[in-house]
């Protein structure tokens, strides 16, 4: 079966998570992906823990499908290479501090200059224009700036970050469909263009209902643990032996649920028989339904509320889910045996597509693992490739 971006090339010039996981998906779609790497070191995800076999298991999420070029880009060769590179490539893609890659003769417009028609990708943290554009940003530091920690947490606790890197990796699927969309323009019009993409923005927009109910009211959203600002009873509740997930999202299902569980008087009680009513009341409505679920456990709550038809279920833990049969119907726990960890598992492509599905050709790389196979390709012979080894321009 044809993958749907077989014919496109990739200058990948980032590291750590959401460049790496957007070019991931690039390459499980079909993108021949060259990761361009800093010798002796790497990506600074292969020296973080934890390790597979002496492999940095985060690298090994990210890097699949992928091959690997370790260039000393403070020296000149080096910026021959990636230019020359680019000029046959389609996308180039890049999370560099602002101004780092234009010093060095790789921004957008030198790379413009040799190939017109490139699809050239900037991923950062605050964005290229405005007053912060110079600022690093991590997912930790915009998790905070854009309010989403702020949002996250216990009514009285302190603000929490969200369990995993969810900054990252919404910018990382964020850049991954500029860069389709650019493709698609590319494709009509034969024009490329430039991509500012930053953490931040992404975070900005998926504040959305927040954002957009403070600018009506004034009211500062406040943190309401895994409640809805909107919806009640819409979050966790603890049964006898640990925590399950209720979500109410009308009237309706409210109604079934006080049913299902045996307790029809509280779709009638006056304070909680709207979801205005239950917002308004949010408190003792949560109070009421925790001192009934408590006497029970989660698997007698989640067996009787679903059969109501009222969506609810177990809050799951890692081990939980990559061992589920749902997830494993969905084949999104993918076998990718690897020279130096042949019992690899690692989460599939959340893409399900049925005549292009993402595919799974390379494993992560070695640093600089292909240098010679690229090189090759861009035209050095054996003697130019030794030459720039022992100069340091290349790794190995």
């Amino acid at each position: 079966m044809a993958s749907a971006l077989e014919d496109i090339k990739v200058v990948d010039l980032t590291r750590t998570l959401a460049g790496p996981f957007c070019t991931m998906m690039l390459g499980d779609m079909g993108a021949d992906v060259i990761k361009i790497e800093e010798p002796n070191r790497g990506d600074e995800t292969r020296s973080w823990t934890p390790f597979w076999n002496g492999e940095g298991t985060q690298f090994l999420t990210f890097n699949r499908n992928k091959r690997s070029l370790s260039l000393n880009l403070k020296e000149k060769e080096a910026t021959e290479i990636v230019l020359g590179l680019a000029a046959k490539s389609d996308v180039m893609i890049e999370s560099f501090r602002a101004g780092a890659l234009d010093r060095m003769g790789l921004g957008y417009d030198a790379v413009r200059e040799v190939n017109p028609g490139i699809v050239y990708c900037s991923i950062s943290g605050y964005g290229r224009t405005g007053p912060m554009a110079d600022m690093p940003g991590y997912d930790l530091i915009i998790q905070a700036y854009s309010g989403l920690m702020n949002l996250t947490g216990d009514p009285d606790g302190a603000p929490m970050r969200v369990g995993f890197s969810l900054v990252d990796l919404f910018t990382g699927m964020m850049a991954y469909g500029c860069i389709l969309t650019a493709l698609r323009h590319k494709e009509k019009t034969g024009e490329g263009q430039w991509i500012d993409t930053s953490l931040l923005d992404g975070q900005v927009a998926t504040m959305s209902y927040h954002a957009t109910g403070y600018m009506s009211t004034g009211v500062e959203p406040k943190r309401l643990g895994s409640g809805h600002p909107s919806l009640v009873p819409y979050q966790s509740f603890t049964a006898s032996d640990g925590f399950f997930i209720l979500a109410c999202g009308n009237d309706g299902l409210y109604q079934r649920m006080c049913q299902g569980i045996g307790r029809p008087e509280l779709a009638e009680d006056p304070r909680f028989k709207t979801n205005t009513d239950r917002v308004e009341h949010r408190s003792e409505c949560v109070e009421i339904f925790n001192g009934i679920f408590v006497k029970e456990t989660v698997a007698h709550w989640v067996e009787l509320i679903s059969k109501a038809g009222v969506p609810c279920g177990p809050i799951n833990r890692v081990s939980d889910v990559v061992n589920d049969p749902q997830v494993a119907a969905r084949n999104m726990i993918a076998d990718m045996p690897h020279p130096k960890v042949p019992d690899l598992r690692v989460p599939a492509s959340p893409l399900k597509l049925t005549k292009t599905p993402p595919t799974i050709r390379r494993t992560p790389p070695d640093l600089g693992q292909d240098n010679d196979d690229i090189l090759a390709e861009s035209g050095y012979d054996a003697g130019q490739i030794s030459a720039l080894r022992k100069k340091g321009v290349i790794g190995g």
